[in-house]
C-alpha cells in the first residue's frame, strides 16, 4: 500500500511509467520491451512472473543508478501491458568508503522510481554479512569499519600507497561476497542484471579463473557451475589473497573475509542490458540528475563512479609520498595522481563537464589545500585515520625487517631516530614488547602490534614481479598508468606506473 494516498502500489504504475518512459530514448523503450520479452521466456511464460525475482546490484553511483531505472522500466512495462511483473530486488553493498551522500543518493533515486513502499520491490542494504532494508540512515556496522580499517593499512603498508592495491584488493573480493549474500539471501533470485556487457563479463571471468588456477583453485570443476563457480574460484583467490596479507595462522582474519557461495541448489542466470541502452551519463542526463535527483557530491564524486570517496583519498596519498618519502611537494604528487585520474576519465567517456568538475577542485592552490584537508577528514571520519598514520603507510616503514624505518624516523619523527633499535627488537619478537613503544607505534601507524610485526616479516610488494598474488592483481588490472615524475635521488625526468580509480 502507498503509506500517502492508501492506495495499492500497482494504481500508481501508469503514472510512474509515463514518467520514467518520458526520459528514455525510442532505443531504450525497444530495449525495455525486448529485455521484458526475454524475461518472460526465461520465467517459463506470463503467468510465471509473479513467483520470479530480479535483482540489481546497486552500488549507488551514477552508472548503477541508471541500471536500476532502467529495470524498473521493464517491471512496469510488463505489470502494465499483461499484468503480471516480477518482484525487483535492488541490494546495495556499503563499506567505510561509502560517505552518507551516497546513501542520500539512493533514497532519493528509490523515491523517484516508487520503490520504497512498493511490494513488488525488495530494497536490501548489505553490509558484509549484515542484510538489512534499506533505510537512509542505517548506521555502519562497527565491526565492518574495523575491518575495513586494518585492510586498508595492510594492503597501503604493503604498496607504499599505491592506489588500487591499497583501497580496491579487498574491497573487490567483498564486491564477491556482496553478490552472493544478496543473490542468495532469503529464498534467492532467478535472475541477476547487469550492465557489464557479454565481453567484459567474459573477460572478467577468463582473468578470475587465470588468478585462482594459479592460487591452486580447481577451475575446471569451477567453470562447470555458473556463477557460484565463479564465486567459489574468488574464494580461493581470497583465501591466498588475505594468508599472504595476515599470514597463515591468522584464522579469524581469513574467516571474517571469507566469500560467500550461495546454495548449489539455485543458480542465478546473468541477463546483461549493455546492448540495449547507452552508458555515456551526458545521454540520460535529465533522466539521472532531473527526474531521480541524482547529485554529484563533493566526495562521493572524485574521477570515476561517484559511489565512494576513496578515490579522493588515493589522489592524497600520491601527493604525501612525494611530500614525505621522496622529499618533494605535496601538489607535485597531486598533480601526478590527476594525470592517471584524467586518463581513466577519458577511458571511461566521462562526458567533459564530468571530467572539468573533478579536475577543477584541484586547479588553484586554495583549492588543493581545500582537498587536502577533506581528505584528512574523511579518512579520519570513515577509517579513523590521520594524516600521520597516511604517513606512515605510504612510507611503509615496517615491512622488510624495517628496512625504511630509519628513514621514516629521521623524516617524520626525528625524536624517536635514536630508538631504532629498540623498534626494530618490538618488531621482530613475537613475545612481550615495552608498553610505551608498542603504544607509540599504535598510534603512529594505526595498526596493533600483532599485524606490525606481520608486515616486518613481510616484504614491500614489487610490481614488477609476479611473486605475490597482490602483484598478480595490479598486474590485470587496466586501472594503471605512467605518470610523468621525477627521480626523487637524481633528480632526473622518469616515470612511474600507478593505480587509481
Amino acid at each position: 500500500m502507498n503509506q500517502h494516498t492508501g492506495e495499492p502500489a500497482n494504481e500508481r504504475y501508469p503514472t510512474l511509467h509515463a514518467q520514467l518512459t518520458g526520459f528514455l530514448s525510442d532505443v531504450e523503450l525497444d530495449g525495455v520491451k525486448a529485455t521484458g520479452e526475454r524475461l518472460v521466456e526465461a520465467a517459463g511464460g506470463i503467468d510465471a512472473l509473479p513467483d520470479y525475482k530480479v535483482m540489481v546490484a546497486y552500488g549507488g553511483g551514477k552508472d548503477s543508478t541508471y541500471v536500476v531505472a532502467f529495470v524498473r522500466a521493464v517491471q512496469l512495462h510488463l505489470a502494465l501491458n499483461f499484468g503480471r511483473t516480477f518482484t525487483l530486488r535492488v541490494a546495495n553493498m556499503r563499506h567505510a568508503g561509502v560517505p552518507r551522500a551516497v546513501m542520500e543518493n539512493i533514497d532519493r533515486v528509490y523515491r523517484a522510481l516508487g520503490l520504497l513502499d512498493d511490494d513488488r520491490a525488495e530494497l536490501l542494504t548489505v553490509d558484509h554479512t549484515l542484510v538489512r532494508p534499506f533505510h537512509v540512515d542505517l548506521p555502519l556496522p562497527e565491526h565492518l569499519v574495523a575491518i575495513n580499517r586494518v585492510d586498508v593499512l595492510m594492503n597501503g603498508h604493503r604498496a607504499a600507497g599505491d592506489g588500487r592495491p591499497t583501497f580496491c584488493n579487498s574491497c573487490n573480493l567483498a564486491v564477491a561476497d556482496f553478490y552472493g549474500r544478496a543473490a542468495w539471501f532469503d529464498g534467492g533470485v532467478d535472475v541477476v542484471m547487469t550492465g557489464d556487457s557479454r565481453r567484459e563479463q567474459l573477460l572478467y571471468s577468463a582473468w578470475i579463473m587465470r588468478l585462482a588456477k594459479a592460487s591452486g583453485v580447481d577451475v575446471q570443476e569451477c567453470r562447470t557451475m555458473g556463477f557460484r563457480g565463479i564465486l567459489l574460484a574468488l574464494r580461493g583467490i581470497g583465501d591466498t589473497y588475505f594468508r599472504e596479507l595476515f599470514g597463515d595462522d591468522s584464522e579469524s582474519e581469513l574467516a571474517e573475509r571469507e566469500v560467500s557461495t550461495g546454495d548449489r541448489s539455485m543458480q542465478p542466470q546473468f541477463i546483461s542490458v549493455y546492448d540495449l541502452v547507452s552508458y555515456r551519463v551526458h545521454d540520460h542526463w535529465d533522466l539521472i540528475v532531473d527526474f531521480l535527483g541524482f547529485q554529484f557530491d563533493e566526495l562521493a564524486f572524485s574521477f570515476s563512479e561517484s559511489d565512494c570517496a576513496n578515490p579522493g583519498l588515493m589522489a592524497h596519498l600520491r601527493a604525501l609520498r612525494a611530500e614525505f618519502v621522496q622529499g618533494r611537494t605535496y601538489d607535485e604528487g597531486l598533480a601526478e595522481y590527476l594525470e592517471l585520474a584524467e586518463e581513466l576519465m577519458h577511458k571511461k567517456e566521462m562526458p567533459q563537464n564530468l571530467v572539468d568538475l573533478a579536475l577543477g577542485r584541484y586547479d588553484t592552490a586554495a583549492k588543493r589545500a581545500h582537498r587536502r584537508r577533506l581528505a584528512d577528514e574523511f579518512a579520519q571520519e570513515a577509517f579513523g585515520l590521520s594524516e600521520e598514520a597516511l604517513v606512515a603507510m605510504v612510507f611503509s616503514p615496517f615491512t622488510d625487517r624495517g628496512e625504511r624505518l630509519a628513514a621514516f624516523l629521521e623524516r617524520c619523527h626525528p625524536a624517536r631516530a635514536a630508538e631504532a633499535d629498540r623498534i626494530h627488537a618490538v618488531l621482530g619478537t613475537d613475545g612481550a614488547a615495552d608498553d610505551e613503544t608498542a603504544a607509540w607505534l599504535q598510534d603512529v601507524s594505526g595498526l596493533g602490534l600483532t599485524h606490525l610485526r606481520t608486515l616486518y616479516a613481510s616484504g614491500l610488494v614489487d610490481f614488477g614481479t609476479p611473486g605475490t598474488i597482490i602483484s598478480r592483481v595490479r598486474a590485470g588490472d587496466p586501472h594503471k598508468y605512467h605518470v610523468a615524475t621525477v627521480d626523487p635521488v637524481g633528480g632526473a625526468p622518469a616515470t612511474e606506473l600507478i593505480s587509481g580509480r
